[in-house]
């Protein structure tokens, strides 16, 4: 009886040993224990870190740009009893050097302002790579500000390279997201000459005014309406909770200022159309009635995007320094959780990492 086999199987020559090498043993898979983070440790993790955490956003915008991360669109519960009120997930994965997928469940509350506590909360759940299983649930809405603040100072930095730099800042919506935005620009290298305010809350704005006199050089002035404020900025921060454009006469951004339009909803589509448009994502911002989104349907076409932050970050697209350049960033959840991953590794450092010993029980299949 003839036994053929392949070349490729046979021994490379006759004194080799039919001994075939062994084989390592897998990683035996266990189950990762599960720990709470509190705000209080997630402030104490990220603080004095701006610039390490600006540069991680960035890095993880690369991820994503690379296609090494997952990120599919956010989910909206919202309420017809409440119809200001709305919480978002948004589910993601993230690979490279961070391996960790996860979801941030995030509640905007406006009414809450009135009470006095914040409009936002959130919580953000990290899960392990290899078998899925949440081993960390994070104070979330620290974090998010902190992820906020940093792509928006990088997209500061970022888009006002080829053109002249803001001297001149104007804040439109004065509330938490306001405050870490200006934290991350001072952390980061900018100062400036003059810094406008402006909100719909008088005291909102008066709180807002003295954490700058504490904080900041240049001249601050508190504007009355929107028109005063953005005509004196060069650079202007877009940090309300507006559901629909507000802002609508192009002719206040005549002078072509920077515009970082982190809430989304401020302009209108003609500012929008007569504007350079930068955002995070394409598909992830044309959505939901952002404003981006509503130029989309007014014209039908995306032909008034000029890029990506990622494209302005490798030289892609150039900008042009004759209309405003706006940026609109939906945020992430990839970037939440890049963040929340350096922030559990930062307190595991520590030695003060909270485990809720046997949170997970049933772990045998058949009892």
């Amino acid at each position: 009886m003839t036994t053929y086999r392949s070349d490729a199987a046979a021994p490379a020559d006759a004194t080799e040993s039919a001994v075939s090498e062994p084989v390592p043993a897998p990683s035996p898979i266990t189950v990762p224990s599960f720990a709470v983070i509190t705000g209080a440790q997630v402030q104490r993790a990220l603080e004095g870190r701006e610039r390490q955490i600006v540069e991680l956003v960035e890095a993880t915008y690369r991820l994503h740009a690379a296609g090494d991360s997952v990120n599919p669109p956010s989910y909206f519960l919202r309420f017809p009893d409440r119809p200001t009120a709305r919480i978002i997930a948004l589910p993601a994965s993230i690979g490279g050097q961070v391996r960790v997928d996860g979801v941030k469940w995030i509640s905007s509350f406006p009414d809450n302002v009135r009470a006095g506590i914040p409009r936002a909360s959130a919580v953000l759940i990290l899960n392990d790579h290899d078998t899925g299983y949440p081993f960390a649930c994070l104070e979330g809405s620290v974090i998010s500000a902190c992820r906020t603040a940093a792509m928006a100072a990088s997209a500061a930095d970022r888009l006002s390279r080829h053109r002249r730099r803001p001297t001149r800042v104007g804040f439109f919506g004065t509330g938490l997201i306001a405050r870490y935005i200006h934290t991350y620009l001072t952390a980061t290298g900018w100062s400036f000459d003059q810094i406008g305010v402006h909100d719909l809350s008088a005291d909102s704005a008066a709180g807002f005014r003295t954490y700058l006199q504490r904080t900041a050089t240049g001249r601050i002035t508190v504007h009355a309406g929107p028109e005063q404020l953005i005509r004196s900025s060069d650079l202007v921060v877009f940090a309300t909770v507006a559901g629909r454009p507000h802002v609508t006469d192009p002719a206040w951004f005549d002078h072509n200022p920077l515009v970082l339009h982190v809430s989304l909803r401020d302009l209108a589509p003609e500012i929008v159309l007569a504007s350079a448009n930068v955002v995070d994502d394409v598909d992830h911002c044309l959505k939901a009635d952002t404003s981006p989104h509503l130029a989309e349907q007014l014209t039908g076409n995306r032909d008034f995007l000029t890029g990506t932050l990622h494209d302005v970050m490798t030289d892609r697209v150039s900008l042009p320094d004759d209309r405003p350049v706006v940026f609109s960033p939906f945020g992430l959840g990839v970037l939440d959780l890049a963040v929340g991953k350096q922030v559990y590794d930062a307190v595991t450092d520590t030695g003060r990492l909270h485990v809720v010993d046997d949170f997970f029980h049933e772990l045998r299949r058949h009892g």
